[in-house]
């Protein structure tokens, strides 16, 4: 929004800070009810006085004085105010209550220290409100049951979708491959849950998919089998080539048709599962990573502190995290330094692994076919990303790709910049996606 002027009274939000910790959360919303109350009556003086130090030292108490003025001056009189949220992302909580006035929809959106003290207030362009409907379980088209999955001893409890099949037909199955983090079988963030809306979209289009809960969920940071050091084949690839191979077994499934989807991370360890599991039917690529990890990890920092400007503390995060991610640069050189700590306190073994493995290469060297979607609007995997993997794939004829406009990273719909709050949102996974996996799996040009 070219005309959107109010960029004087951004504050800082404190990335990784406690949000009032222990107090009760009816206190914090009647706190916010008092902010928002100085703020539409132009009681800068108040506002000023409960804000953190940091706050005070970038603003005076006038930049409030007049704001709610110039808000409607510009966007006509206040209509309706919403009900307060807390959204939740990244270590943050913030408080958000979303205006209605006459020509626009505005979020204001505020945040507190530990001790109470405000450090943000800011009034940003309300998300566009999606109407998807919820995917639904149904039982007289599919049916599910409990399996375990895993490799090395590790027993992982999971799921099993089959569609309901009228002539006793063996049907296609998918692996579905979970991002990075201690992920559940339905890859649940917030009120989302990817996997499970996958499961029962493509069971209903006739085809088995096979979920479970992640080694490091299960087993927490006990998931290193005797002899090995943590890679991404331990957190992630051994358990998944289990996986491929159990469903080769079942009963109900056409086992020369079974098919690897990974997403985000998974989709970057699509091509090596694959590789590792002999002759998979074909990989599905959902927002897979292409770029080193860590220029991915340092950029979606930037882009989160970014999303509320720059302070001393959240730049000297980043600066932190800068000199960890150059030193990953410099792993099995001479100018290796063992004393910066390593991103995300991953051990070296972890990151010399990354460093060896292209996932694109490994892509071009199967024979399988290779789908590979994209959401425009996700900032975690991007674009980028995705036009590596057309450039890296232009020459196997067996490759398909789409990308969609309105999705971000959990396959969400939505419009504008994307930002992590979107997850704390229930939206789910489109049909239309679906729709092209299953198109895939049965062959058909994905357009």
């Amino acid at each position: 929004m070219n005309h959107w002027k109010l960029t004087i009274w951004t504050l800082l939000l404190l990335l990784g800070g406690s949000v009032l910790e222990g107090r009760a959360q009816d206190n914090v919303l009647a706190r916010a009810e008092r902010m928002y109350g100085h703020l539409a009556a132009g009681r800068g003086d108040s506002i000023y006085a409960a804000l953190n130090d940091e706050a005070r030292r970038q603003l005076s108490p006038a930049v409030f004085n007049d704001t709610w003025r110039q808000l409607e001056a510009q966007f006509g009189p206040l209509k309706q105010a919403g009900a307060w949220k807390l959204e939740q992302a990244q270590g943050v909580t913030l408080y958000c209550r979303d205006l209605v006035f006459e020509r626009y929809r505005l979020r204001l959106l505020l945040a507190f220290d530990a001790d109470g003290r405000m450090n943000t207030i800011r009034v940003v362009p309300a998300p566009e409100p999606v109407a998807a409907p919820a995917v639904s379980f149904d039982d007289r088209v599919m049916e599910e049951r409990d399996i375990t999955v895993g490799a090395d001893g590790f027993r992982l409890p999971g799921t099993l979708t089959l569609p309901r099949v009228a002539d006793g037909r063996k049907v296609p199955c998918v692996v579905l491959v979970h991002g990075s983090g201690p992920n559940d079988r339905d890859e649940t963030i917030g009120p989302n849950k990817p996997f499970r809306d996958l499961a029962w979209l493509l069971a209903r289009r006739g085809i088995a998919v096979v979920r479970y809960d992640k080694r490091t969920r299960v087993y927490g940071a006990d998931v290193v089998p005797l002899g090995r050091k943590l890679d991404m084949d331990v957190e992630t690839g051994d358990d998944a080539v289990a996986a491929v191979a159990l469903a080769r077994t079942l009963p109900e499934v056409a086992a020369d048709s079974v098919f690897v989807l990974g997403h985000s991370q998974g989709g970057m360890m699509a091509p090596r599962i694959a590789e590792r599991s002999g002759k998979v039917a074909g990989i599905i690529v959902l927002a897979g990573l292409v770029r080193p990890f860590e220029d991915a990890l340092l950029e979606q920092s930037e882009y989160i502190a970014s999303l509320s400007g720059a302070s001393g503390q959240a730049q000297a995060q980043l600066d932190g995290l800068k000199r960890q991610v150059d030193n990953v640069k410099r792993l099995g050189t001479d100018a290796f330094n063992d004393s910066i700590p390593l991103p995300l306190n991953i051990p070296k073994e972890y990151w010399q692994f990354l460093k060896r493995y292209n996932p694109i290469a490994t892509a071009a060297s199967l024979e399988c076919p290779v789908l590979v979607l994209q959401g425009e609007r996700d900032y975690q995997v991007t674009m980028l990303d995705y036009g590596l993997w057309r450039v890296g794939l232009l020459k196997k004829g067996n490759a398909s790709f789409k990308s969609y406009p309105a999705l971000n990273h959990l396959l969400q719909e939505g419009k504008g910049k994307a930002t992590p709050f979107e997850y704390q949102k229930a939206v789910p996974v489109p049909d239309y996606v679906a729709d092209d996996i299953a198109g895939f799996i049965r062959g058909r040009d994905i357009r």
